[in-house]
């Protein structure tokens, strides 16, 4: 189930959504264009699990959450983060205003990495990308806008549709697929950080109501 874009207006443009996106496009090609090192770049940059509970060496553990957020580790990885930021990104801005949601955005993202370190505080695997903070803007989406129609791209067997369907169906139904695929992957190490979706979503969940508008 591949959302493509929803029915839902915004009344004011949004600057801060766009802003991501474009930040992390940016981010990831400088990433690229350092071949090799890149690697050394994302172990720098990268949210380890491990500092963020026992300290280290490195001044700026805490800080690289942030950093953390702008780097992916494909084009895939970059593409699905940037398509649902895109979709819908630009409502809760729009509920939010530009400020408060770039600080909303950033909390869940914070909040997504200490939800994935807790579940595995001794790894020196870097954390990377914007799916924690992303999360977050599904999990207020999910309460403001349960009803929105969003055009989605639905498999059924060999076949492709594109349906519409209310948001609460999109959003969870990627909820709980992030809930079981993080139940399977306890104790692995390294792969996707799906309790960091998980964290992120029920953070943005949580947050909403203290960030929204009044109206």
């Amino acid at each position: 189930m591949i959302p493509l874009k929803d029915d839902n207006p915004t009344r004011s443009f949004p600057w801060m959504t766009i802003g991501l996106a474009i930040t992390n496009v940016v981010v990831f090609f400088y990433e690229i264009s350092l071949g090799p090192q890149s690697g050394e770049f994302v172990s720098s940059y990268g949210a380890i699990p491990f500092e963020l509970f026992h300290g280290s060496g490195r001044p700026f553990a805490v800080a690289n959450i942030f950093t953390s957020m702008f780097l992916h580790g494909g084009v895939f990885h970059l593409a699905g983060n940037m398509l649902y930021l895109w979709i819908f990104g630009n409502n809760i801005e729009d509920a939010m205003g530009h400020r408060r949601f770039l600080f909303f955005y950033l909390l869940c993202g914070m909040v997504a990495a200490y939800a994935h370190a807790l579940t595995d505080s001794t790894s020196h695997v870097p954390m990377i990308g914007a799916s924690g903070a992303v999360s977050g803007v599904l999990g207020a989406y999910l309460l403001l806008f349960p009803k929105a129609r969003v055009l989605t791209l639905l498999p059924v067997g060999f076949f492709i549709q594109i349906v519409r369907v209310p948001a609460l169906v999109v959003l969870g139904f990627w909820f709980i697929v992030q809930f079981f695929n993080g139940l399977f992957s306890l104790h692995q190490v390294g792969g996707v950080a799906w309790f960091a979706h998980i964290g992120g979503f029920l953070a943005g969940m949580s947050l909403i109501y203290l960030f929204k508008k009044r109206r």
